[in-house]
Parts: structure tokens; sequence; C-alpha cells
């Protein structure tokens, strides 16, 4: 039972925690209370959990949200701020956060080739930014448990559009097995755990 070494993060064909990062778009409660595709709570749980499992493994986040400078909408909903309370939020007015500056700039300047996406609603917020990634060269991988649409068949169809454009769908679960690939890397297995069992995946054990 001998494990192959850790991978070079720039060379791994897999999610690693360090050649990721995390975009977390628009969770806010205009968008929350729109999301018709699945229950919102187990929105919310999911959403919560994919950010937990982001802080376990230490992959950087780069939050966004839509209009509250503006006055328009309010900030990330508490579930999720209370878990990113010194996190820095780029506020934007665009619909799409790949044509804001400063989200655009911060996602730039950590150099990680895979995007892994969480926004709302799959039909833009999710969409946009995932086409004008892809176009500029990165690997994106919408969390398709982790988000929503105003409708089953807008959530629907928006992943199918930026799949066909060449997004790498992922579900919560795959990324956690994904960050961990193996039992013997024990300083992140309590929280691997945790979050299968949190989750609901795994029973307690």
């Amino acid at each position: 039972m001998t494990s192959l070494a850790p991978r070079d993060p720039q060379k791994d064909e897999l999610l690693s925690p360090d050649n990721s990062a995390f975009l977390l778009i628009d969770y806010q409660p205009t968008q929350i209370d729109s999301i018709n595709s699945m229950d919102r709570f187990q929105l919310i749980q999911n959403i919560s959990a994919v950010t937990k499992l982001m802080q376990a493994y230490k992959v950087p986040i780069v939050l966004s949200t839509v209009n509250v400078a503006t006055g328009r909408n309010k900030e990330t909903v508490p579930q999720l701020k209370n878990l990113l309370p010194d996190q820095k939020s780029y506020d934007r007015t665009s619909i799409n956060a790949w044509e804001d500056k400063e989200f655009n700039d911060a996602v730039k300047a950590l150099k990680r080739p895979n995007l892994i996406i969480a926004a709302l609603w799959t039909e833009a917020c999710l969409t946009f930014p995932t086409l004008d990634a892809i176009g500029e060269g990165y690997n994106v991988y919408p969390v398709v448990d982790a988000v929503g649409g105003t409708s089953v068949t807008a959530h629907k169809t928006a992943l199918r559009r930026v799949e066909q454009a060449g997004a790498h769908l992922t579900t919560f679960a795959q990324l956690a097995c994904e960050f961990q690939r193996d039992w013997n890397r024990i300083d992140t297995v309590p929280a691997f755990v945790k979050s299968l069992v949190d989750t609901g995946i795994f029973l307690s054990l």
C-alpha cells in the first residue's frame, strides 16, 4: 500500500488545493429567494459545505456581490458571511463578474489555472464569467449541486451551454475526494470526513 508522491500541482490533471481557486458569486437574499431549480434550504447547505471545504484545504476564495453599494441588493447571506468574516468582497454593478475590473484583477493575481465556480443564477452570473474565463484559457469547474437557476429548465440549459463551451461540471462530493486524494494525508482527513458526514453522504464514522 505505497502511495505515489504528491504530483506537481502545475502538471496535475486533477484539481488540487494548490492549483485551484474558488469563485463565490452573488449568494445574496434576492438571488436565493428566486431559485426554483432546487430546494433553497438545500442550496444554502450545499454552498456552505463547499465554502468550508475550500477553507479546510486552504483554497483561495474570491467573493463577489452585485448591487450592494447601490442599495438595490443586500450582502452575502449570513450563512456564508459568518464563515467568511474577514473575506474581502468585490461588489459590482455588472451582471457578469468577469467584466468587473477589481474582481477580474483579483482572480488573475492568484495565477491559478483551475477556477471552481459557484454563482447565482446558473443562467447568468455563473454562465457569463465561466464562458469568459474559458475564453482566456482557464479550466472552469461549476459546482452543479451548489448552484441554482430561476427554473429547472434555465439551470439545466445553462449547464449544457457551459459544458459545450468546455466547462468541467463537478459536485461537492467529487471536489472533496479530489482534494483529499489519499487517506494517508492525515492533516485533512478530519475535515474531509466531517464534510461528507455534514452533507449526509457519509454516515458518522
